[in-house]
């Protein structure tokens, strides 16, 4: 499941963002930079960056208000202002994106490309920005940390990414804003160790249940019983509490479960 889950979002990565190599939606931000021209006005031609406000000093009309529109609207904007002020008749308006500096969103932690990646458009989802990313690495947990501000306020939300596709809850696929962060961690582990075949650390699948983890260890040897187990579970506390535990019982992040020999 996980390897589907993985090529699916690989291939999400795959597709272009935009046609015709022109970003259609993408929204302008503080830092991007941008080259202005207009038809047959050279002298109005202009390589600047968007500044912090999110506006742009141009020649003959001064400050130009364009972050958070569109390069189409943007170019509008520059136009009408142009024929507004009696500078150009008609002006055809091109506005380039040279490099992207705004909307961006740093993608950390255990994915196959970390990074800084741009907003492709105004409605980037969480799986997509992933999948930008390579997807999950297979050392990575199947849920992300997205950090961030949403109406001045700091914003964190973790969510179950795993989850939106097999438990169907899309709307926590939120859309993501310029300057978030995900974070990835690694993927919660277990221990097993004594009178089992493969002692060592293993994934905590999910609902894995006592007896898949042995299982997972290979099972018991000759000497080792899986009736005689024991649990080491770490507390709120810190404290660490020994259980004997059913097969049924779910395995928690960083239990170890100890293999017992037989009695026998």
């Amino acid at each position: 499941m996980r390897t589907l889950f993985a090529f699916l979002l690989a291939l999400l990565a795959a597709l272009p963002a935009w046609a015709d190599g022109k970003p259609t939606d993408y929204p302008l931000g503080p830092g991007d930079l941008i080259r202005i021209q207009v038809f047959q006005n050279p002298d109005l031609m202009l390589e600047t960056r968007v500044s912090e406000s999110g506006s742009v000093t141009y020649p003959l009309i001064g400050a130009v208000k364009i972050g958070g529109l569109t390069l189409e609207a943007a170019e509008q904007q520059i136009a009408r202002q142009l024929m507004d002020g009696g500078y150009v008749k008609q002006p055809q308006v091109s506005i380039t994106l040279l490099a992207n500096r705004g909307n961006q969103v740093a993608v950390l932690g255990q994915v196959n490309r970390p990074g800084r990646f741009p907003l492709d458009n105004l409605t980037m989802r969480l799986s997509e920005m992933l999948a930008t990313a390579g997807g999950i690495a297979p050392s990575g947990a199947d849920t992300a940390i997205v950090t961030g501000v949403r109406s001045g306020k700091p914003f964190r939300k973790e969510i179950d990414v795993a989850g939106l596709f097999l438990n169907d809850t899309p709307a926590d696929d939120i859309v993501l804003a310029g300057g978030d962060a995900i974070y990835v961690h690694r993927a919660p582990m277990f221990y097993i160790y004594g009178e089992a075949q493969r002692p060592g650390s293993y994934r905590v699948e999910r609902n894995m249940t006592v007896q898949q983890a042995l299982a997972q260890g290979g099972g018991p040897t000759p000497r080792g019983s899986e009736k005689r187990l024991r649990l080491d579970r770490r507390n709120a506390d810190g404290t660490i509490v020994q259980l004997d535990p059913a097969p049924t019982d779910l395995i928690q992040a960083d239990d170890v479960l100890y293999v017992r020999e037989s009695i026998f």
